[in-house]
Formats: C-alpha cells, structure tokens, sequence
C-alpha cells in the first residue's frame, strides 16, 4: 500500500471519531496545523516474511512516538493486517491521550498516583498472536503498574510497549520500552510474571500516561 493510500485510510479512521486531520507538505497529518501529527509507512516483507507497518505520532517538537506491525500475507493483504492491529490495539489509546476521543469500550483508563501527581493511564488491550491458550496473567498489569510508580516522570505524556514471546521449547523473552527507550525495570516485572507455557505465541500491549491537570 502506498503512502496516497495509507494517507486516506487514516484520514478516514479519524473522521470516523469526530477528528479532522490535514495534509502538510511533508506527508504528515496534523491537527489545525499543528501537532499532535501522525505518519505511516508499509515496508513490503522479504521472500515469505511478513511486512512492516511503521507509525509515527509526532507529539512536540523533540518528542514522537515510534510503533510497528507486522502484516501477515503479500501486498496490500498484509498492509491491511497490519492496519487492524493498529487498529484494534494502539490506536484507541492514541485517539483518547492525544486526541481527547475517548471510547472505554476499547481500552481501560486508570488513575495511578505516581510520586505526588496522579495519572490519567490508557491502557489498550493485551493483544497475543499465536497458540489460543496464550492469555494475558492478572499479575503483569499490576507488576508494571508497581514498576512505573517507582520512576521519576516528568509532567508529560509518556508512553509503554510492553511484550512477551513464548516458543514451543520453553524459550520465552520480555521487553518493555518506556518513551521508545529500552525499560530495565519494565523488563525485570513482566519477566516476574507467570505466563502461559503453551505453544508459541507473542503477546503485547501498548499503554499511555497523562498527568491529570486540576
């Protein structure tokens, strides 16, 4: 899929929710000319590979959130894919941090004091791709929750990629990243956590947090 395409199909996901966005000169779509703005790029797969869907919401000028998905099947079959799961899994979360359009039948909102501010956190759904046993463990949400509480954020948005891989043979490994950064601490409380053993399977999450203004 093209970028032309990739342009429409956003600009009418947005309009979907009530949100109009414009075209600049370099490809983004902003909000009245401004930021918050959002790019994507399909990166066709190698062979029998699955493709890349890469997508970018630019916040300021100095911050921006990086994200990808994997579409499975060739051309614009796989760029579809890859565009329900952006759909389904991040950009809800995004609608409502960054666009205040909120759907809570889409995602879960908490409210997480962390040092002396509390946090408006949009959390989407614990997406897993792979053997249907796989689910998400009660204690994985409340691990990062009590991980997160121990960090010094500053008044900003901020934003978490958490993900877990399982193979048949036991292999399994944990990342978090925190504002596109690798999270140390994020890492060691999914690693905590008791996933499911059966089959392969990769699960993730995508979550947001605001400090709430009073």
């Amino acid at each position: 899929m093209d970028s032309a395409a990739l342009q429409k199909y956003l600009l009418r996901l947005f309009e979907r929710h009530d949100v109009e966005l414009e075209v600049d000169e370099d490809g983004w779509l902003v909000t009245d000319g401004d930021f918050p703005a959002i790019r994507a790029a399909w990166h066709e797969g190698a062979s029998d590979e699955p493709g890349r869907l890469d997508v970018d919401v630019v916040l300021s000028e100095e911050r921006y959130i990086e994200e990808s998905f994997a579409g499975v099947g060739g051309g614009d079959a796989g760029c579809r894919d890859a565009l329900r799961t952006f759909e389904q899994n991040v950009f809800h979360v995004l609608l409502a941090a960054c666009w205040y359009v909120t759907d809570e039948r889409r995602m879960r909102i908490a409210a997480w004091d962390i040092g002396l501010r509390t946090w408006d956190v949009f959390i989407g759904p614990f997406s897993v791709r792979g053997a249907d046993a796989a689910s998400m463990p009660a204690e994985a949400l409340a691990s990062i929750e009590a991980a997160v509480k121990r960090e010094a954020l500053t008044p900003e948005l901020h934003w978490l990629r958490l993900v877990h891989s399982h193979i048949e043979n036991g292999d399994s490994r944990c990342e978090a990243l925190l504002d596109n950064e690798p999270w140390t601490a994020g890492t060691l409380a999914l690693t905590a956590v008791p996933w499911p053993h059966g089959g392969d399977y990769v699960a993730r999450c995508f979550m947001l947090l605001d400090v709430r203004d009073y």
